[in-house]
């Protein structure tokens, strides 16, 4: 997505989707593209392939006719090998198959998502004390096509925190919609999973839209559509959630946006990253930066203030947004509540 004026075509299509019943359409399209009949699904599925030119020698299994129904296909596995992970311990690996729409610092707790338009970042993650370990910090977001992979995976080891559905509106998401749409990608329903890994606190958002008939995790199975489970589902508790960087934690039944927010000082991002550049799952996004550990000789001229900087330059996550037991980030306790040194 770039930052062309908006058409007319453009205000046409947006001025549109505030009138489609948005729900009511991704719910037909999750019946449709898990019916298991052949005379349906086989001539979809060709058709999808000859029009997105999807590639079929990186699937796990290249044959069509193997695919019961379209869903079985669009969310299908790779081959071994054919998204290897960056080298290097803290290299920071691309969630999912995509293109860069934004990237940059996260300035005065509000994320840009086009020209002209920007949303905050407590309207996102849809709870103040997991927004505030992120002021300051970084944010990338990636659109996933429809041609592309549609599983995500893990941008560098974490252990889940929480996670949270947000019941909001399906725009679609692309050009146009980034464009014209205020706050797009906090008004759409979203899935917010927190994550504790070495660098502090991280998140990784996956953002709906129209005709996207759900979204799943590896821990939770499918959370959209919703079916009477809790919007919040903590995981500090019992047995962990620990996932490899690498590892798949969910994917989209079609497809939609992905978006990465880290701490302050938690990542720098690759110089060769701009808006617009297409992303491969496991491409090296940047360097991740341990809490309590100094960024390497020469590595710490990040402006935090500039368009692409990561937040504070001292590589260091302050104690009081630091992750402890329980749901959310720790803060600090009331006066009177202290206990005595």
């Amino acid at each position: 997505m770039n930052d062309l004026l908006p058409t007319w075509s453009d205000r046409l299509f947006v001025g549109l989707q505030y009138l489609l019943p948005q729900h009511l359409l991704s719910a037909l399209m999750y019946r449709l593209t898990r019916i298991q009949w052949r005379l349906l699904s086989a001539p979809l599925i060709r058709a999808f392939v000859r029009h997105f030119r999807v590639d079929l020698t990186e699937a796990l299994e290249p044959n069509l006719a193997a695919y019961p129904s379209f869903n079985a296909f669009f969310t299908r596995a790779l081959r071994p090998g054919a998204r290897p992970l960056p080298q290097g311990l803290h290299a920071l690996a691309c969630p999912a198959d995509g293109g860069l729409s934004q990237f940059g610092a996260i300035a005065e707790g509000r994320l840009f998502q086009a020209k002209g338009l920007d949303y905050t970042l407590e309207d996102l993650v849809a709870d103040p004390d997991w927004a505030r370990c992120f002021v300051g910090g970084s944010f990338a977001t990636i659109y996933l096509s429809p041609r592309d992979y549609h599983r995500v995976h893990m941008p560098a080891a974490g252990r889940l925190r929480e996670m949270i559905h947000v019941p909001g509106r399906l725009f679609s998401v692309n050009r146009a919609t980034a464009g014209l749409v205020p706050r797009l990608f906090a008004r759409n329903e979203r899935v917010i999973c927190l994550f504790e890994g070495e660098a502090g606190p991280f998140a990784l958002i996956l953002v709906g839209a129209i005709f996207v008939g759900g979204m799943e995790t590896v821990w939770a199975g499918e959370v959209t559509p919703a079916r009477g489970a809790p919007p919040r589902r903590r995981y500090d508790e019992g047995p962990a959630v620990n996932l490899a960087r690498g590892a798949e934690m969910g994917r989209f039944n079609m497809g939609s946006t992905v978006i990465l927010l880290f701490p302050p000082g938690g990542v720098e991002w690759d110089a060769g990253l701009k808006p617009g550049a297409p992303l491969r799952m496991g491409q090296r996004l940047g360097s991740l930066y341990l809490v309590g550990h100094a960024r390497p000789e020469g590595r710490g001229e990040t402006d935090p203030s500039a368009a692409h900087g990561a937040g504070k330059v001292d590589g260091r996550l302050p104690s009081a947004l630091r992750i402890s037991k329980g749901s959310g980030p720790s803060r600090p306790r009331p006066a009177s509540r202290r206990r005595p040194r």
